[in-house]
C-alpha cells in the first residue's frame, strides 16, 4: 500500500439525536467534534440526523413530512390525466358538430 495517499480509517461513533441511539465503526468521514464512549476512550462523533433507530421503516411508525400541497400544485399547473382526457374529449366533439 502506498504511504501518504491513503484516507485516515479510524474508529468513529454514529449518533442519533432523535432517537439517543449511537454505535462505534469505522470509517474515514472527517468531523472536529468527539466523544467519550462506553469503554472511557474519546472518538470522532457523527451527528445524523435519521438511523434504523428512528426511520419509519425499521420502527413501523410513519412521520409525516410536510409535503402536503405537492401533488395538488403539480395537478395545478400541469392538470390531471382525467381533466386532460376530458378537455380533449370536448375539443374532438365541437370538433366533430
Amino acid at each position: 500500500m502506498k504511504q501518504g495517499i491513503h484516507p485516515d480509517y479510524r474508529e468513529v461513533v454514529f449518533q442519533d439525536e432523535d432517537a439517543g441511539f449511537a454505535f462505534l465503526t469505522r470509517s474515514t468521514i472527517k468531523t472536529s467534534e468527539t466523544i467519550s464512549w462506553e469503554d472511557g476512550k474519546d472518538y470522532p462523533l457523527v451527528k445524523l440526523e435519521i438511523s434504523s433507530a428512528s426511520h419509519p421503516f425499521f420502527t413501523g411508525k410513519q412521520k409525516l413530512v410536510d409535503s402536503t400541497g405537492r401533488v395538488e400544485r403539480f395537478k395545478q399547473r400541469y392538470g390531471s390525466t382525467s381533466t386532460r382526457q376530458e378537455s380533449k374529449q370536448e375539443a374532438s366533439s365541437q370538433e366533430e358538430e
